[in-house]
């Protein structure tokens, strides 16, 4: 397994943060840093993302995405993003090596390939092929302050 550049931090109950970079191997295994593996504990929530990525949630947070998923209205629209987000939904645990092992789906779903970037999200981790983390910040990189204007109004000073 490769890393480079390995800033993690967990601030507060259920905010993840930072940027590390690893390798997946042949049978679906990435390593999660040891400081992230003792936040999430013993066993959690991998499923699809959005952006072609993959969520990990813990547990308690896991539990409530889903306490709101149930009451949402029976529309069209939430039966079909719930399809989406549940169908992949996986229980997962560390194996003695601090690696989880990411059901093929997944990876497909994901296009995870060999360089995989691990992002902190606030309340989940993000697990994304390096090309597509690569692409998404060449992207949106030029836009970002625009984006922070429109979405933090005057309340925060970048």
């Amino acid at each position: 397994m490769v890393h480079s550049g390995s800033k993690w931090f967990k601030v507060g109950d259920s905010m993840f943060m930072g940027e590390y970079h690893h390798t997946i191997d042949d049978k679906g295994r990435l390593i999660i840093p040891s400081k992230i593996r003792s936040e999430l504990g013993e066993k959690f929530i991998i499923t699809r993302g959005l952006d072609n990525c993959l969520f990990i949630y813990p547990r308690d947070e896991w539990n409530n995405i889903i306490t709101k998923y149930k009451e949402l209205p029976n529309t069209k629209d939430a039966r079909n993003f719930m399809r989406f987000f549940l169908s992949g939904a996986t229980e997962c645990e560390f194996d003695k090596q601090g690696r989880i092992k990411i059901p093929v789906p997944l990876i497909s779903s994901a296009h995870l390939e060999k360089d995989c970037v691990i992002i902190g999200v606030n309340d989940r981790l993000e697990i994304w092929s390096k090309n597509n983390w690569d692409a998404f910040i060449t992207k949106n990189e030029d836009s970002l302050s625009d984006i922070a204007d429109n979405l933090f109004a005057s309340n925060l000073n970048f």
